[in-house]
């Protein structure tokens, strides 16, 4: 009798001891890298966002179609391969600014009956086929790069090739600075993909332009207009890669990062009520983040009680928690379940 008396007690030592542990507010706050505020963490208005998407796509593919059109025509009078491997890099950036705007007009719905958690996934879609589609284009670029490896030029690219590809890396990059900006503030991974597009045509503009003056230079090096087109690939697949892995990991529901779970796991356990915090399951609903956890709560208290402590923990992680729009608690007793059993 005495040993299970002592053994009373130490639990009731055991359970001060959690209380007394219990993070703060603040302190559970200091654990996430980035503190936003309400308006920040809060998701992007739908429509807002879609307009958004709209207008920066809209302007990026009028630019894409005349630039590809110039490095095209300055590529093929000029005489060099890496300019025309370039220009065709530029035209697939035109494909990805219709697929994000016919994307958006889907994945910009409200929820529905036939879909609770709304049409955000498709996003991701539009997200891997930008990519796919990317690598593609340099595979091919590649093959065609080593199949012709043996030709040597007839004659060394002209310097209309070279201020191509110059004109091209700086309009570029101002137009994945642009986009890529819009993209994080309104939380978009088809947009961000797209900008990482511009880039990487940006990019690739680089050893194109090394390859043609280097060929116009060095007649008698001419190979390096075809070894610029290989190192243009090489950033073309670079690129694809960086764009479908997220989408896809995020697909295969894949859950939140580890800052981010301790974060979620710290705030719900500062909050009043909440004696415990286990089971904390995440996964990706487009730019968002939903949240599945369960709390462990004082069991004399009342249903109505324990309702108002799992509005709060909502509360707390979707204003504090950057990126959680939607959190399912799950409440269960805390201690010994034959106290008060069936309040909660």
């Amino acid at each position: 009798m005495k040993g299970f008396v002592d053994g009373g007690r130490a639990e009731r030592m055991v359970a001060g001891e959690r209380r007394s542990r219990k993070p703060s507010l603040e302190a559970a706050i200091s654990i996430l890298s980035v503190l936003p505020t309400p308006a920040e963490a809060s998701p992007a208005d739908p429509e807002a966002a879609a307009r958004a998407i709209r207008r920066v796509t809209i302007t990026g593919l009028a630019i894409n179609v005349l630039l590809s059109a110039l490095k095209l025509a300055a590529g093929i009078a000029g005489n060099s391969q890496a300019v025309v491997a370039d220009a065709i890099h530029s035209l697939t950036d035109t494909v990805t600014d219709v697929a994000v705007l016919v994307g958006v007009r889907f994945w910009s719905r409200p929820p529905d009956e036939c879909h609770p958690h709304g049409h955000q996934r498709i996003e991701f879609l539009v997200t891997i086929f930008i990519g796919l589609l990317l690598a593609a284009v340099g595979l091919g670029l590649v093959y065609n790069a080593l199949a012709t490896l043996h030709e040597p030029h007839r004659t060394p690219p002209g310097p209309i090739a070279f201020f191509a590809a110059i004109l091209s890396i700086f309009t570029k990059e101002l137009l994945y600075r642009w986009t890529i900006s819009v993209g994080i503030e309104i939380r978009s991974t088809a947009l961000i993909a797209n900008a990482w597009h511009h880039r990487s045509d940006a990019f690739s503009s680089v050893p194109a332009a090394i390859a043609v003056a280097g060929a116009a230079l060095l007649p008698g090096l001419a190979i390096l207009d075809h070894l610029g087109a290989i190192v243009v690939s090489v950033f073309i697949l670079q690129a694809a890669w960086r764009i479908v892995r997220p989408p896809v990991e995020h697909l295969i529901d894949q859950g939140a990062p580890e800052e981010i779970l301790l974060g979620i796991e710290q705030l719900a356990s500062a909050t009043p009520g909440v004696e415990e915090v286990h089971a904390i399951r995440t996964r990706h609903i487009g730019s968002g983040i939903e949240v599945d956890l369960h709390v462990l709560v004082d069991p004399r208290l009342t249903v109505e009680e324990g309702h108002e402590i799992s509005e709060e923990v909502k509360r707390r992680l979707i204003e504090y928690v950057s990126d959680v729009v939607d959190v399912v608690v799950h409440l269960e007793p805390y201690g010994d379940e034959k106290e008060g059993r069936g309040r909660v």
